[in-house]
């Protein structure tokens, strides 16, 4: 079990949890993700790892509301345990070697974009953050990627902050400006990061993106999590989640993703059901 130390709301529907997790904290790196079950009749589901603190052996996770278990998580409080908590798993991020890069996350990709930002910039990289989101009231890790970066760009759709447009607008803009990047990191909407490798592929730049399929055991051995990378089949728990987005085959990963939408939102609908019921008896 891992106890909840930190719980903080970042906006309505996201919410940042630091959790007591020693062995994990000591090997993370950017890029990986652990598994976690909720409790014994839970699904197992994996979130990245937003940050990590060897010193205080603590885990950051950032989530969403999307599902079942992710509203089901949300009723922890600090000093709740959460059943399983599995890692550091996946491949770290390669980023050796690079000087100047631009960091990109779209919504909540934005907690798995923060990592890369924050290891890049402590490590004397030239670090440019664009973070992109539908409107304001939904901007979260603000204040975190301006101490990770050496210039934030905040775009909005609605423009109701920041500039108005989209993340592919003001990475075009900064590319056409002169701004060499070694490596661009697309992180986000699987759309965001599809449109981002479209806009770098025609400078020649390097672009990687962290992908998301559903995802099971996290060890390689369901294959749920399997991907078609540069023609090849690779499964995102180990050979992941990172990969060159100019091989990615975003079009099937998006139709995979959505296989149990329905299905999903049919549990939903049940539990509520089932809360509402002991709610009236």
């Amino acid at each position: 079990m891992a106890k909840i130390i930190t719980k903080r709301r970042l906006n309505p529907t996201v919410t940042l949890m630091e959790v007591s997790a020693p062995l994990i904290a000591k090997k993370a790196l950017p890029g990986q993700f652990i598994i976690l079950r909720v409790d014994e009749k839970g699904e197992r589901i994996p979130l990245t790892i937003a940050d990590y603190d060897r010193e205080k052996g603590t885990i950051t996770i950032i989530f969403q509301k999307v599902g079942l278990t992710t509203e089901l998580l949300d009723t922890l409080e600090e000093g709740d345990d959460i059943l399983d908590f599995v890692g550091p798993l996946g491949r770290p991020t390669e980023l050796e070697g690079v000087k100047k890069v631009a960091v990109i996350g779209g919504g909540v990709g934005c907690a798995i974009a923060y990592p890369q930002a924050k290891y890049l910039h402590e490590h004397g990289v030239a670090v440019d953050v664009i973070a992109g989101f539908r409107s304001k009231d939904i901007v979260i890790l603000e204040e975190e990627f301006q101490a990770a970066c050496d210039h934030l760009y905040l775009t909005t759709d609605d423009g109701s902050y920041g500039e108005k447009g989209l993340v592919t607008d003001k990475l075009k803009a900064l590319i056409e400006a002169g701004n060499q990047y070694d490596v661009v990191i697309a992180i986000g909407p699987i759309i965001m990061m599809k449109f981002v490798c479209k806009t770098t592929e025609p400078y020649g730049i390097k672009t990687l993106v962290s992908l998301n399929p559903i995802m099971i055991d996290g060890t390689g051995m369901c294959g749920g999590c399997r991907v078609s990378v540069g023609g090849q089949m690779k499964f995102a728990c180990v050979d992941g989640p990172d990969f060159d987005g100019h091989q990615v085959d975003f079009d099937e990963l998006m139709a995979r993703n959505a296989a149990y939408k329905e299905r999903e939102a049919q549990v939903r609908r049940d539990h509520a059901c089932r809360l509402l019921n002991q709610e009236v008896q």
